[in-house]
């Protein structure tokens, strides 16, 4: 295991799907994401990335989840980068308007998950934490790296963006350290943190369907996009389903979802649930 990554106990697979918790709302949230994926039928191991925000009552609940818990320190960056990448300094150069991003959301946190390049599998499906996997998703151990779905959740116009909420990877340490070399050039300004950084570094990423990142919400914005029997991966962006917020009425049916896979009650069928209104 490669530098920076603490690993409990040695890989089962050649093949993983990778979380990142940097504190204790995204680990309630990978809790459900890793129930999900169990309930998708995988054999791939599971694995959490987790800096030293996350406290071992935090991490317990993952590995009871079947979870491969990885240690992982913040990228080496420089004092110029870091001050640039700071909640305040970030989100006041490109303020968020579409949604609130939640207090616990710290940016510079996100450039953790380059870290799954090191780690010790041959293929790798990231997914965030605030993600839910509705169906069996283990034909992307096969797509080419980089793969990755459109940031649509408002208009067609979105398709030009990717969102980095869900994406294929190899792990290389070629490939990291191109990356690291590139990320904290001087004068360095990634946007959206990650997800601008990657689809930079991957210019000819490949497009996945809306339907391996469906964004939560196309529910209200584009609900003719909407169909519960295509779904493979839902994306809680921006308020998250664990927290009250001044959405959650109107995305009641997809939060209680949520809820049964935090859970260790049943989830329900998808086919029994509302379309959007």
């Amino acid at each position: 295991m490669s530098e920076g990554l603490g690993p409990e106990g040695p890989a089962q697979s050649r093949r993983a799907f990778v979380t990142l918790v940097t504190n204790a709302d995204f680990a309630l949230g990978a809790k459900a994401l890793l129930r999900s994926l169990r309930l998708s039928g995988t054999q791939a191991d599971l694995v959490v990335l987790h800096t030293g925000g996350v406290t071992e009552a935090n991490l317990a609940p993952l590995r009871a989840r079947g979870a491969r818990l990885v240690a992982t320190d913040l990228l080496p960056t420089s004092a110029a980068f870091d001050a640039a990448h700071a909640r305040e300094a970030l989100h006041g150069a490109a303020p968020f308007t579409k949604g609130e991003k939640p207090a616990f959301h710290t940016p510079l946190d996100n450039f953790a998950k380059l870290r799954l390049w090191q780690l010790d599998y041959e293929r790798v499906v990231f997914l965030d934490a605030d993600t839910l996997v509705l169906r069996n998703i283990d034909a992307l151990f096969d797509y080419p790296e980089f793969c990755a779905a459109p940031n649509v959740y408002e208009s067609l116009a979105d398709f030009h963006r990717m969102n980095s909420g869900v994406f294929t990877a190899r792990p290389s340490r070629a490939t990291y350290d191109a990356m690291l070399s590139r990320l904290d050039a001087p004068g360095a300004f990634w946007r959206r943190t990650d997800q601008t950084f990657l689809q930079e570094f991957f210019p000819d990423w490949h497009g996945l369907p809306v339907t391996f990142n469906t964004l939560q919400y196309v529910w209200f914005n584009l609900p003719e996009l909407w169909r519960w029997d295509q779904i493979k991966v839902l994306h809680f962006q921006y308020e998250k389903p664990w927290q009250d917020h001044a959405k959650a009425d109107r995305l009641r049916p997809l939060i209680d979802l949520w809820r049964a896979h935090a859970g260790e009650g049943p989830v329900p069928d998808l086919a029994s649930l509302p379309n959007p209104s």
